[in-house]
């Protein structure tokens, strides 16, 4: 079969192989200065054992899956088997230089399918499960400031869609609506330095009708001694805490507020007696610089955005319930967005691919995405927040075989009986197992966190057709917990259980029957 491939991998295959790809700055909602791309030839091994290999199979180009044309390996990473990655990591520039003053040295991965085992000069440093979302490690400890450089070694288990991980459309069996299963790094990898108490990340609450602005500072514990001269995480700095808040661009630029809080983790607000709001049309972004001091003593700084808006379900001048985005009914008529590169399958080729995919939907007509059954990079999300496309976001599913007989056909029958289907036939539904409901919860925390400084996103779809559905009411509950500044579409498809702001209809088969909604939004989502 022959290799399809855009004009943006054709690029990259004409690239020195040692020149590194995807280098733009990884997590533009919340930057500093002190970074170092890590994408670019790694050595790589199949193996059969955990045990880290004696040889390697040859290089592979980091961030591209090892399935991939553009990793230049082209082989599939076996349920039984591991895949293992080693690059000799040389320290430079500006981060080079604050790493021998002090501080902390972070190891960021924006996604490695599915679990990831971290070494650091022999030693683990750390490892995560899920395929979607990012991670970070503190290297510190395992690394020598006068050196410079060190071993970096990363070790992958992927079961596909042989087990109850989340798995998306990867098939290791591809055909249909399915997908070559991805497996290994495929987001950027990256160092960063940070000081020894710094922010691990920050969350924005905007409370439009209100005219204000809150931030909550999620802060790391510093270091302290122990007995014998070793180090522990201390619990976060509290008490004497001041955040710095100075606005970058429009009508506040060089206007600098100053927020005081007792502890770490609580909301600072900040009143806006006028602002600008955030829509598809103009997609105006506030730019900051966030300090935060105790005592007068800087602890770190960081370069952010946030945007005013509100998305909620409101009933029109027709007595409709419909989606309104700042007070006003907004249609939104979107694309659903799978995200699957030919040559690089999940990872985009580069930047401008992204760039090129979100302006031509909006210049075909569209102002909405649903990222299906993807968990996308930050850039992505980036881009959507300033070039304003709205986002509704899936959780990845999971779960055992898909059954499409029960979920999609018979489903589908039901739908047009007006019969509900419940959603407590955990084998029927492919979430017979724990530990996958377990894990579930746990990347829906995760993903939250992830997103939701993102004014793009403005819908969570946690289900989508009965694909590994469970516990439903609960899930919408949970999410809601997480984050109420954001619609949830419970259900997407055949197997709604009345919950969350959408009666959310797939209809493939059979001819659309409207039908008002009293409460919810009616949407048609497929």
């Amino acid at each position: 079969m022959e290799q399809l491939i855009t004009r943006w991998g054709e690029k990259i295959r004409g690239w020195n192989p040692e020149e590194a790809v995807l280098t733009e700055y990884p997590r533009p909602a919340m930057a500093r200065e002190e970074w170092q791309c890590l994408n670019g030839l790694w050595q790589y091994a199949f193996t059969d054992s955990r045990e880290a290999p004696d040889k390697w199979d040859g290089k592979i180009r980091v961030p591209f899956s090892p399935e991939t044309c553009l990793s230049g390996v082209g082989r599939q990473l076996k349920p039984k088997a591991y895949l293992w990655y080693a690059r000799e990591i040389f320290l430079t520039g500006r981060l080079k230089c604050k790493w021998r003053e002090g501080g902390r040295l972070l190891l960021h991965f924006g996604a490695v399918d599915q679990e990831a085992m971290v070494y650091v000069n022999g030693s683990y440093a750390g490892g995560h499960t899920g395929g979607y979302l990012s991670f970070s490690l503190d290297i510190s400890e395992l690394t020598a400031r006068e050196e410079g450089s060190f071993l970096l070694q990363v070790c992958v288990k992927d079961a596909g869609n042989t087990s109850y991980h989340s798995v998306g459309k990867q098939s290791l069996k591809p055909g249909g609506m399915y997908y070559t299963a991805t497996s290994g790094i495929w987001q950027t990898v990256w160092l960063e330095w940070v000081p020894d108490t710094y922010f691990e990340r920050i969350a924005w609450r905007c409370e439009y009708d209100q005219g204000r602005i809150g931030v909550i500072p999620y802060l790391n514990g510093p270091l302290q001694e122990k007995d014998g001269g070793e180090s522990e995480k201390a619990e976060p700095v509290t008490g004497g805490l001041t955040l710095k808040m100075t606005f970058l661009n429009g009508e506040y630029a060089g206007k600098r507020w100053q927020i005081e809080a007792e502890t770490a983790e609580e909301v600072c607000w900040l009143e806006l007696p006028s602002f600008i709001s955030w829509t598809p049309s103009r997609p105006y972004l506030y730019e900051v610089r966030l300090d935060l001091e105790q005592k007068g003593r800087l602890l770190d700084s960081v370069w952010a955005y946030f945007a005013m808006r509100k998305c909620e379900i409101g009933t029109d001048g027709k007595g409709i319930r419909r989606i309104f985005l700042n007070g006003s009914p907004l249609m939104q008529i979107g694309v659903l967005d799978q995200g699957y590169w030919p040559e690089s399958m999940y990872t985009p080729p580069s930047d401008e691919a992204l760039v090129y995919d979100i302006e031509t939907m909006k210049n075909m007509g569209f102002n909405m995405i649903r990222k299906h059954a993807k968990v996308e990079c930050s850039r992505w999300y980036y881009h959507c927040d300033r070039l304003g496309m709205l986002v509704w976001q899936d959780m990845v599913n999971g779960g055992r075989k898909n059954k499409s007989w029960y979920v999609t056909y018979m489903a589908t029958l039901l739908n047009m009986l007006g019969i509900r289907p419940s959603d407590r036939h955990r084998i029927l539904l492919s979430r017979q197992d724990a530990k996958g409901r377990e894990q579930y919860y746990r990347e829906l925390a995760e993903m939250v966190a992830q997103l939701q400084n993102h004014p793009s996103v403005v819908c969570y779809v946690p289900f989508n057709e009965g694909w590994g559905q469970f516990e439903t009411q609960k899930v919408t509950e949970r999410l809601r917990a997480l984050d109420d500044s954001r619609l949830v579409d419970q259900a997407s498809g055949w197997f709604d259980q009345g919950g969350g702001d959408f009666r959310s209809l797939h209809y493939y088969f059979f001819a659309f029957k409207y039908k008002r909604e009293e409460k919810r939004a009616l949407a048609l989502t497929e």
